[in-house]
């Protein structure tokens, strides 16, 4: 992800509903890296959220995906009371991969090309911590 300026993240996060938790890393008036928490609506599915997670190139490596990540996983366990956290993941973005393992998710499954970037198709593997 580039560089995005407060002002295109701050019109993403209005349009969410109130089921969404945003975390912003700011540098500058630059966003660095955001993530999200989006909890399920249904009843059925009241227990699940879902972390998305995006940071600049530049600041892979630096703990600000741990932090974003460290502060969505409070909200999951601490105030919504989630039993299931999921997230996709590209196969092949290894630190990702890293970061998410080592809070505590594990793989269940694969899906064969089912991203695209940079003119490619890219396999995604889901990803979950559960706490029952």
């Amino acid at each position: 992800m580039p560089f995005e300026m407060v002002e295109q993240v701050e019109r993403r996060i209005a349009k969410s509903g109130q089921e969404t938790t945003w975390i912003v890393a700011e540098l500058d008036g630059k966003v660095v890296g955001h993530g999200n928490l989006v909890v399920q609506g249904s009843p059925r599915r009241s227990h699940i959220g879902e972390i998305n997670i995006g940071l600049d190139d530049g600041f892979v490596g630096k703990g600000i995906g741990s932090a974003i990540l460290g502060a969505l996983l409070d909200v999951a366990d601490n105030w919504r009371a989630l039993k299931r956290v999921e997230l996709t993941v590209y196969a092949d973005n290894e630190p990702a991969v890293r970061l998410y393992t080592s809070h505590g998710f594990e793989v269940e499954g694969r899906h064969v090309k089912a991203g695209f970037t940079d003119g490619q198709y890219h396999d995604l593997l889901s990803m979950a911590r559960l706490r029952f």
